[in-house]
């Protein structure tokens, strides 16, 4: 007589669960934040030197139509960029990470608040970003790999480069003691 296998679908106590308010959440760093605020200030001065330059300059035949529409498009774009800006600067307020033992969480959001945790053992790879700005404040990014995936699960900005390194090297260690334990 053959084994029965015995199937069992519990329920689950949805109190009893872990609290997402309950994760110990770390703000990525403010440099992250003041750098993005210093690109976006840069982009309005930009397109109102443009508007700025286009209305005044004399060496270049310009229709009078032109010259009006310019200015107003630039000044658009800046008011564009100052809204961006501005939304930027108060959402990279509300980035945040939590590490556990079993899994990443990465939360954002102003306006609409996202979470997103990947188990640790469903973590195919983690890739190290920096970029020129991230080289020169010290801050890298993690980007998170899961199975399956051609691009990244989630991303994290604005860590201070030993965090974003330490966070890999637990996550590489991890699952090497998980697999070969």
């Amino acid at each position: 007589m053959e084994d029965e296998i015995s199937f069992e679908n519990n329920e689950v106590n949805v109190q009893s669960l872990p609290q997402i308010e309950q994760l110990k959440l770390v703000a990525i760093s403010s440099k992250h934040r003041m750098a993005n605020l210093g690109i976006n200030i840069l982009l309005i001065l930009l397109a109102l030197i443009i508007a700025l330059f286009v209305h005044i300059q004399s060496f270049m035949p310009i229709s009078s139509n032109a010259v009006k529409t310019v200015p107003i498009i630039c000044g658009i774009l800046a008011l564009i960029f100052l809204g961006k800006t501005i939304f930027g600067f108060f959402s990279d307020k509300r980035k945040f990470y939590a590490l556990r033992s079993q899994d990443l969480s990465y939360i954002s959001g102003l306006i609409f608040k996202k979470t997103v945790t990947q188990p640790i053992l469903r973590i195919q790879h983690v890739e190290l970003k920096r970029g020129p700005i991230d080289r020169k404040l010290g801050l890298a990014k993690i980007q998170v790999f899961s199975a399956g995936g051609a691009t990244h699960t989630f991303e994290i900005p604005g860590l201070e480069v030993d965090t974003a390194e330490s966070i890999r090297q637990f996550i590489l260690d991890h699952k090497d003691v998980v697999h070969h334990g």
